[in-house]
């Protein structure tokens, strides 16, 4: 058995991704999601060593009865696997400018996690109880936690500041720092890879696309602009998120229309987005299902794809004259073929000629050409399945083993 297994763990407020990584091979070992923690139907499914499985975890079960199970129950069934763990890795959502690169988990980095709370306010305190419920279920086991913000942290000010008073982000921190960055690096790095080019000259804008969504301008293998701003509601239209929007709309729900602060907050965070413009669901299955019968998803669709190609042309600007290619990733990303035909449709004007065969050939990661679903003679797109956790899995062993 490997000594170079890593628990990767990714909290949400109600829910639990978590995989076992064997970094001298790449392979997940272990795989799984709980989700509905806190509600009457807890519930988890997993994948071990090929064979999958699931169960109800109780009524009202949190993460430290999902960690429980993870150890008493399905590692029961693999005892090597848990006596080869090597650490533990967490995906950390915003480190603020405290955290510029992964970091071994320590008191002061709780509580530096703390303070970020008021930045990823339905983010952070779920890593948060994670960390705490892991300290416990593996005691012994350092924990890493890897900041989703960290790798934005080489943008720029002229990218990350707001047009406000500068004492704002000097005694503040108000400021633009990004998300999704373990997705954009990986990303970075496998492009480099397919394209053949060195890493430090690789020029991409990469869009992560699932029920959050960012863009991400990378130029020579560094973050240069991101859509996600100091919070993750800015940017893109997302699942249940409104993205970009003006802000004095809010002055006008709260003078004019007489909602609450909360009731905006809620709005723009959970009833806004896919949701709010079909007014039934925020699955982007939907929306591409019935584009073409239902003016709701056909509404949502094109918002959505304008949205998304008026940012990758936008960011073409950070370039300096170079683009390698568009990577398309993530749930939506990935899967969905007419999101990136009706995307890259917008943008002729750049060079870029769909591939028909390649970009269907391409969905759910059946790549027939390297993940390139343009034509030889267009400006390069392609589709890449991220892993999140391999990033954090491997930061979390170069940490450790140092």
């Amino acid at each position: 058995m490997s000594n170079k297994l890593i628990l990767v763990l990714n909290c949400g407020s109600s829910s639990l991704k978590f995989a076992i990584i064997d970094m001298s091979t790449g392979e997940e070992k272990l795989s799984g999601l709980a989700e509905c923690l806190h509600l009457d139907d807890a519930r988890m499914k997993w994948k071990l060593e090929g064979v999958k499985g699931s169960a109800d975890l109780g009524i009202g079960a949190a993460h430290e009865e999902a960690l429980n199970y993870i150890v008493n129950e399905i590692l029961s069934k693999q005892p090597a696997l848990k006596e080869n763990l090597f650490a533990i890795g967490h995906r950390i959502v915003h480190g603020g400018e405290k955290f510029t690169q992964s970091v071994v988990i320590t008191d002061q980095v709780i509580q530096g996690i703390e303070d970020c709370v008021s930045l990823a306010p339905l983010h952070n305190p779920a890593h948060l109880v994670g960390i705490r419920a892991a300290q416990h279920a593996f005691s012994g086991l350092p924990n890493v936690g890897v900041f989703d913000t960290a790798f934005h942290q080489t943008m720029p000010e002229q990218a990350f500041l707001y047009a406000l008073p500068y004492k704002l982000y000097r005694e503040n921190g108000v400021r633009r720092y990004g998300m999704h960055g373990t997705s954009h690096l990986y990303i970075c790095l496998e492009a480099a890879g397919i394209l053949n080019k060195p890493v430090e000259e690789l020029n991409i804008i990469n869009c992560h696309l699932g029920n959050g969504g960012s863009v991400c301008a990378i130029k020579n293998g560094q973050s240069v602009d991101t859509s996600m701003g100091m919070t993750p509601l800015e940017g893109l239209v997302m699942g249940t998120r409104c993205g970009d929007i003006d802000p004095a709309v809010i002055f006008h729900l709260y003078d004019e229309l007489g909602y609450s602060m909360a009731e905006i907050n809620t709005m723009l965070t959970k009833e806004s987005g896919l949701l709010g413009l079909t007014e039934k669901t925020s699955d982007c299955r939907f929306v591409e299902d019935n584009y073409d019968t239902d003016p709701a998803a056909k509404r949502a669709m094109d918002l959505y794809c304008y949205r998304l190609a008026k940012y990758i042309a936008s960011y073409t600007a950070a370039l300096d004259g170079r683009l390698d290619a568009v990577v398309f990733t993530g749930g939506i990303g990935e899967n969905s073929a007419p999101i990136r035909e009706l995307t890259l449709a917008r943008l002729s004007l750049l060079g870029f000629k769909v591939n028909p065969q390649e970009n269907l050939a391409n969905r759910f990661g059946k790549s027939s050409n390297q993940g390139i679903i343009t034509e030889q003679d267009s400006t390069v797109a392609m589709v890449i399945q991220t892993n999140e956790e391999w990033v954090i899995a491997r930061d979390t062993l170069a940490l450790v083993s140092a």
